[in-house]
């Protein structure tokens, strides 16, 4: 027996082809497409002419101390003697102290909201976030400077006591120094980077939230199809879905936490020294000299101030760029078909 399919009769009529849109716009549309270009665009020019003018700034200062600037560890203007060495390594210190006290709260926090709380509290809670991030800098400064250091210094002491072996945690000892055992754990860059760290967690768990709360419902519900528990789920689905905003949300972090002044230069004792140790009173940071010379600077050392500003805005633009390049190189900043 065979079976003859029906056949559909040859027509003259042209192949289907996408329909062309056509481009004109609405009197509203066309002016609302043009405020948002100009809005762009004149971000992008205010951005450009911030760079431009710290960098005619520091072409004369470059010039003269050369590569000398980035390794000198004074800052002694009257003596010619200027650089940002220890600035430098006083701001990733700080930044790096941060960054592993804020990472982890930030992606516990993230997780908490966007898969564990129930839905009377997510909206509460995403408020108290988003709260922790318009608070000012000031403070978090006092806050750090009246209540957290009394505190810290002791888990600094005993930081020193049974990790001083490490040379992060180790603090020099100053006998002809009376008030030294006193002061030595104060003022140091862990104290000012647990301070720095309140004010990262709420941008970093921001982002982690957005991200995780994109993660495909379709995969969310094969992996509780195939046996998952939630928290399997969530190391399945959700955290390799979420790569790219964490790591994204960390770096936005890392930008925030090197160019935090006010707070910083509540807490820290300045100090040109170039070292390690983050227990140990003495640190300044690159934004915190700035913050505190400026007022009093003229002449080349203004220029150097504003030569030191330069290399922060550099590194501060290569780390938020770079993060905003992750995120949307990720699955979550792509979009997913899921």
């Amino acid at each position: 027996m065979t079976t003859v399919l029906p056949t559909r009769a040859p027509s003259d009529a042209a192949p289907d082809a996408p329909r062309a849109i056509g481009g004109g716009q609405a009197g509203a549309d066309r002016v609302f497409d043009l405020a948002m270009r100009a809005t762009g665009t004149t971000v992008l020019l205010i951005t450009g002419g911030i760079g431009l003018f710290l960098a005619l700034q520091a072409v004369p200062t470059l010039r003269h101390y050369g590569l000398s600037f980035f390794t000198e560890t004074q800052w002694e203007p009257d003596a010619d003697v200027v650089g940002i060495g220890s600035v430098l390594v006083g701001t990733f210190s700080v930044a790096a102290v941060a960054l592993v006290v804020a990472f982890p709260l930030a992606l516990a926090t993230a997780l908490f909201i966007s898969e564990y709380a129930p839905a009377r509290l997510r909206g509460p809670l995403i408020s108290m976030v988003d709260l922790m991030a318009a608070v000012p800098s000031i403070i978090y400064g006092l806050w750090g400077f009246f209540l957290l250091q009394p505190h810290a210094s002791s888990v600094a002491r005993w930081m020193h006591q049974h990790l001083g072996f490490l040379p992060f945690f180790e603090v020099k000892a100053d006998p002809g120094a009376a008030i030294w055992e006193q002061s030595r754990y104060t003022a140091s860059a862990f104290i000012a980077g647990l301070a720095v760290a309140m004010m990262v967690i709420p941008m970093a768990c921001a982002i982690m939230r957005q991200v995780f709360s994109q993660a495909p419902l379709g995969e969310r519900e094969a992996a509780y199809a195939l046996g998952a528990t939630r928290w399997g789920m969530i190391r399945s689905v959700v955290l390799p879905f979420g790569r790219g905003g964490i790591i994204g949300g960390t770096m936005l972090g890392l930008g925030r936490a090197l160019g935090e002044t006010i707070a910083v230069l509540l807490i820290i004792s300045p100090a040109f020294v170039l070292k390690p140790r983050v227990l140990e009173i003495g640190t300044n940071t690159v934004s915190a000299l700035i913050a505190g010379r400026f007022g009093e600077a003229s002449g080349g050392q203004l220029q150097a101030l504003l030569t030191a500003g330069f290399v922060l805005f550099v590194i501060t633009l290569l780390i938020n760029t770079a993060a905003a390049v992750v995120v949307s190189r990720s699955r979550s900043g792509a979009g997913t078909d899921a």
